[in-house]
This record gives C-alpha cells, sequence and structure tokens, in this order.
C-alpha cells in the first residue's frame, strides 16, 4: 500500500466510524471501533478502541494489532495479528501516541480557524 493509498484509506476511516468484531482467546466477542492504521517500520498496524454493550468505551483502553489486507483482492477480509515482543508493541504505543497528539494539534488549529 502506498503513502497515497493509505492517505485515502485513513480519510475514509475518518468519514466513517468504522467497527470489527473481534472473537476473543475464550470465545466471546467485542465490537471495537477502528481508530487509525499506523505504519511502524515498515508494518501495518491498526489501533482498536473496545466497546461495551452501550457503544461506549468508559476506561479508554486501546488495542494494537499487526494488520494486513491482500493487495491482489480489496474485497478479503483484513488480517490481524498479535504484537508479541515488547519492543514492537511499544513502538506502535509511540506512534499511536505521536498520532494522537497530531490529531489534538489539528483540531487546536481547526478550532482557531473556525473562531
Amino acid at each position: 500500500m502506498n503513502k497515497k493509498e493509505k492517505n485515502t484509506r485513513q480519510e475514509e476511516l475518518d468519514k466513517e466510524e468504522m467497527t470489527v468484531d473481534l472473537e476473543l482467546d475464550d470465545g466471546s466477542q467485542v465490537t471495537c471501533a477502528v481508530v487509525t492504521i499506523l505504519t511502524v517500520s515498515g508494518r501495518d498496524y491498526i489501533a482498536l478502541l473496545p466497546l461495551d454493550e452501550t457503544g461506549e468505551n468508559a476506561d479508554g483502553e486501546v488495542w494494537f494489532y499487526r494488520y494486513s489486507e491482500n493487495p491482489k483482492d480489496p474485497n478479503e477480509e483484513p488480517e490481524l495479528g498479535y504484537i508479541e515482543d515488547d519492543e514492537e508493541y511499544e513502538a506502535v504505543a509511540d506512534a499511536f501516541d505521536e498520532f494522537l497528539d497530531a490529531a489534538e494539534f489539528d483540531e487546536l488549529v481547526e478550532n482557531e480557524n473556525n473562531s
């Protein structure tokens, strides 16, 4: 996925709140809102916000997974994978923090421009 395709994909994510249903190891299912897809060290990751029965996330917990799509079949479901390495997880968490900082900055600038 090139940078233009990722920007387009991110714009699509921003326009509508996408959700995914994850099956956990214990067999239960959790609906999660897709926050963003990040690229760290050439690999894609997805940040998910687990939602409760009312569609809310009271504790602010965010889950990170490896993320991959089949470039030959865009209709195929993306694959999610566990991040088992602590260094890899920390790099993704840092990139997510930078994403949040940038989003906050963009919101501040947008609010100033609308004033």
